[in-house]
């Protein structure tokens, strides 16, 4: 099966762009965004995020305000700020042996960067590789890591699998099998997070007093260091408030 699969990703792997590269830090930057975004949506942000902080010591000095204002439309901006943290971290001391060291590097992103960045032999398993790997019966080592991913992706889909072109599909124990729906994430229309997500460009595009702003909004996002809340004004972190007409 291994050498079945990595056959077929020489002739049908996806040319993502940081598969193009080893460099650490652009692959930190690729795994954090691409932790709750889809991939055709990341790939433009993720070339215009290196463009504008190409190395690790760039986005270590950037503002925090100007990282969530540069993760505008990637969702969940934590991972902004944990990214940033992680930058600072890393250009003050270097990359840990840990990697979950970093804020924001949960097992599976430590993996990711191990294996695509460092050359470790670790086998990433995001859902797309855990979903191969119990159809198939069959644990992979590290060299099928992106090869696992991509037939995840694309051919061994979560509920109605493309078993018909799947090269792994001749000694596979679950071939032909359908699946139930899977739970949906609820709606981002009307919801919190979009309350959210509101007040944060508002926040984002100048500071404003709190009593203009969504309450219950701007407290969950001074919980999460997203915004502060000084002398009745809501701002980013480092954004600098416009003093008061006298």
């Amino acid at each position: 099966m291994r050498e079945s699969l990595l056959a077929w990703f020489e002739a049908n792997g996806r040319d993502l762009p940081w598969r193009r590269t080893r460099d650490p830090y652009a692959i930190l930057v690729s795994e954090v965004m691409l932790q709750q975004t889809q991939v055709d949506r990341v790939v433009p942000r993720y070339l215009a995020w290196l463009e504008r902080w190409p190395t690790v010591q760039d986005l270590a000095a950037a503002s925090a305000a100007d990282v969530i204002r540069e993760w505008q439309g990637l969702g969940y901006y934590r991972r902004a700020l944990n990214l940033h943290r992680a930058a600072e971290q890393i250009a003050g001391g270097g990359w840990p042996p840990d990697l979950t060291e970093l804020p924001g590097v949960g097992p599976y992103t430590a993996d990711a960067i191990g294996r695509f960045a460092f050359g470790r032999d670790v086998l990433p398993v995001d859902t797309n590789v855990a979903r191969v790997r119990a159809r198939t019966g069959e644990t992979f080592d590290a060299r099928c890591a992106a090869a696992l991913m991509d037939l995840g992706a694309t051919v061994c889909l979560a509920r109605v699998p493309r078993c018909g072109v799947c090269p792994l599909a001749a000694d596979c124990p679950s071939r032909g099998r359908r699946y139930e729906p899977l739970r949906k994430q609820g709606r981002f229309e009307g919801s919190f997070r979009q309350r959210r997500a509101a007040t944060l460009r508002l926040v984002a595009a100048s500071a404003r007093p709190a009593t203009d702003l969504d309450a219950a909004a701007v407290s969950a996002l001074e919980r999460d260091g997203l915004v502060r809340v000084s002398a009745g004004l809501v701002s980013l972190p480092t954004q600098s408030v416009p003093r008061p007409q006298t």
